[in-house]
């Protein structure tokens, strides 16, 4: 099973939205708590409820998280009716895309902030595009993971899915984080001072719960 902290908005009710977050690598889901995620919530006053799961080795290895993930904690709550956001930071990021592939329409938005997106040479061939929705991806292979969560971004500009790309403006990935950028609606993209940090990840989630959870914002289908 994955390990999670969960945080509930009431004791003893589920709350009408959840909001499952994956880590970086070699981070967990204490470090969420540690780096203000809980309170920033909370201190909104928002009813929703976080889960907030752990990356164990094996599911880098041969991603059981995806399957782990929906069986255990989106399906569930999905049945229950609830409105069910998915979302993560780098690594934990591209995992949330990941399954937001796998099951497309079956989400309510997506909130990847500093997404990792694979390596150097799929970035390189999307680049040399002339612009990323004239790349093509073709048929990916089932195992062909970076190029079915590339296929997947380059055609959500037009598809109903909320996406919230929350990314520092000296990030390490910024190059392939202004691909992705690129293919999304300039309403989904957020971008803050800062590095690859846990201290930049907390301003990006601060401003996506006011952008997106607070006020008159409609999430998308449930």
């Amino acid at each position: 099973m994955i390990r999670s902290i969960v945080d509930a908005a009431h004791a003893g009710s589920s709350a009408p939205t959840l909001i499952v977050m994956l880590p970086p690598a070699y981070s967990g889901p204490e470090d969420f708590v540690r780096a203000g995620f809980v309170a920033a919530a909370r201190e909104r006053r928002l009813d929703v409820d976080l889960a907030f799961a752990a990356l164990e080795l094996r599911h880098v290895a041969d991603r059981t998280v995806l399957t782990e993930l929906w069986q255990e904690l989106l399906s569930p709550a999905r049945a229950q009716g609830r409105t069910v956001w998915l979302g993560g930071i780098s690594f934990g990021a591209y995992l949330a895309l990941c399954c937001a592939e796998r099951h497309p329409g079956e989400l309510a938005g997506l909130c990847v902030l500093a997404p990792w997106l694979g390596t150097h040479l799929i970035a390189g061939e999307i680049a040399r595009a002339p612009d990323v929705h004239a790349w093509e991806a073709g048929e990916p292979a089932e195992d062909d993971e970076e190029r079915r969560v590339w296929r997947f971004i380059t055609t959500q500009a037009s598809r109903a899915l909320p996406i919230h790309l929350g990314i520092g403006r000296d990030d390490r990935f910024a190059g392939r984080h202004r691909l992705m950028a690129a293919a999304l609606e300039p309403d989904a993209v957020d971008i803050v001072p800062g590095d690859h940090d846990w201290p930049t990840w907390g301003r990006l989630w601060e401003r996506f719960l006011d952008l997106r959870l607070a006020g008159n914002f409609t999430a998308g289908p449930v």
